[in-house]
């Protein structure tokens, strides 16, 4: 027979056991959560509290109130660098969606020969060092008559164009390259969606006497909502946070000229090339306002889209 006292201590033997087991675990998802902490949570907040100050990064802080928000929304600069961020995103962010889908249908082909070596290849850009994209499409879209990319318009009968200082070619360049940059990460995630699809539909649907085109609409398009949601998600996102592609191919120039200036660069102007953090900050509450209002439309956009499928089916 076991006795009370035994059991009493067997319990507390199981309960220490079990705490230890629950410390171990909290100390193993620790590091992440400090981490985040540090560089993620704390430069969040403090932004949030310099939106409302004035300060120069040296000099004591000043308590302004909303006038940071107001030096902001009066500048001609900054929607200046709005209406170029909207441009430059929407020139560059939905082709590569589009695109992005054809050549996931291409890479998709079970005919296609070397399909490993396309699919490998489509990516490299996304992988491909920002120093060596700028040094390529600086003499691709150089400003002299004999570059490529003017070379190319020769050939159909228009006139050269300055890429680096007129106000659409710096515009058309950039999307070009943002383009050119990011379409094969959208075609990795479209590819992986359309692989996750069972063949057992489409046989299914061959079976009733659906068509390809019907098979596309109604079971390949429906299916690849989530793949969908989540490219124009993390496209608006880094649209609206364009700032690595103007800035490396307009180089020193790329913040004292307007022609492709950003919301980010505009930001990064004022905090460390004017030491005005507080309109700095202010700006990224902005932006961030913008962010979610921009997502939360393509969020619903996309929802519409999936219940206008099932309601025609």
């Amino acid at each position: 027979m076991v006795s009370a006292n035994e059991k009493k201590v067997k319990t507390k033997r199981f309960l220490s056991e079990e705490k230890k087991d629950m410390i171990s675990g909290y100390l193993y998802v620790s590091p992440f959560f400090i981490i985040f902490a540090v560089v993620g949570l704390y430069p969040a907040l403090f932004s949030m509290y310099l939106a409302f100050q004035k300060w120069n990064g040296l000099s004591p802080m000043e308590f302004v109130g909303l006038n940071n928000f107001k030096i902001v929304l009066v500048d001609p600069l900054f929607w200046k660098s709005v209406y170029n961020t909207l441009i430059i995103g929407l020139m560059g962010t939905a082709p590569q969606l589009i695109v992005g889908i054809i050549l996931a249908f291409l890479l998709n082909l079970s005919f296609l020969r070397f399909r490993n070596f396309f699919r490998v290849t489509i990516f490299m850009p996304y992988i491909t060092s920002m120093v060596a994209v700028a040094l390529i499409f600086s003499v691709l879209f150089s400003n002299h008559e004999s570059s490529l990319a003017n070379y190319v318009l020769g050939v159909f009968g228009f006139d050269p164009v300055s890429w680096g200082t007129s106000e659409w070619g710096t515009k058309i360049a950039i999307s070009i390259m943002v383009f050119w940059r990011w379409v094969g990460y959208n075609t990795i995630i479209y590819l992986a969606g359309l692989q996750s699809i069972s063949n057992d539909l489409y046989e299914a649907a061959t079976i009733d006497g659906a068509n390809k085109f019907q098979q596309l609409m109604y079971i390949t398009m429906p299916l690849l909502k989530p793949f969908i949601t989540l490219t124009v998600f993390f496209s608006t996102v880094g649209a609206l946070q364009l700032f690595a592609e103007p800035t490396v191919f307009l180089g020193a120039a790329a913040f004292t000229r307007d022609e492709a200036m950003t919301v980010v660069m505009y930001l990064y102007r004022d905090a460390f090339k004017l030491q005005s953090f507080g309109t700095a900050s202010a700006t990224a509450i902005i932006l961030l306002i913008i962010i979610i209002v921009f997502s939360a439309i393509n969020t619903l956009l996309t929802s519409g889209y999936g219940k206008k499928r099932k309601e025609a089916k």
